[in-house]
């Protein structure tokens, strides 16, 4: 499936700026060339800047890339139960409570690089064995009606966004 393809119903707004961000793309595709990217841009962060944050208050790079794993990993959660006929209405999550909590100041470039590409592999594995008809199925999460496919896209959104900020804020 191709993000052209969402309905435009779904999802919501906020959630939209993560789909404009990849442009016009193939899901696989994009998750595929992530799982090869992403440990590549990773790796080339200077090591006295993975504790680094630039702003009192603000997120360090290490929490940052946390994030953007602990977020893979609910919204792939949401796409499995959704993708099942899951009908149950599910909720948000409280991202500065999940980085304040994750503990990313005690972690290593490669201790996150390799829970990256565990998660990202399972992300696929999911994705890639699912057809049309699940891709379509729909629940409610964040008080917004989400589509499979669509979480999915947001997924591959929401990282590249991340990566962005790393760059422009922090390197």
């Amino acid at each position: 499936m191709r993000t052209p393809e969402l309905s435009l119903a779904e999802p919501h707004q906020f959630y939209k700026t993560y789909i404009d961000t990849i442009g016009d793309v193939e899901l696989l595709d994009m998750l595929q060339r992530q799982l090869g990217n992403f440990p590549e841009f990773i790796e080339s962060i200077p090591d006295d800047r993975l504790h680094f944050s630039y702003e009192p208050e603000k997120w360090t790079v290490a929490q940052v890339l946390q994030h953007v794993i602990d977020t893979e990993r609910i919204f792939q959660h949401r796409a499995f139960r959704f993708s099942r006929g899951d009908t149950s209405v599910l909720p948000g999550f409280d991202q500065d409570s999940y980085a304040e909590k994750s503990m990313a100041e005690r972690r290593s470039k490669e201790s996150i690089i390799e829970e990256y590409k565990i998660v990202r592999k399972s992300t696929i594995s999911l994705f890639a064995n699912l057809d049309r008809n699940a891709l379509e199925h729909t629940g409610v999460a964040s008080n917004s009606i989400w589509s499979v496919a669509a979480l999915g896209f947001v997924i591959c959104g929401h990282q590249k966004h991340h990566r962005d900020i790393i760059r422009e804020r922090y390197l």
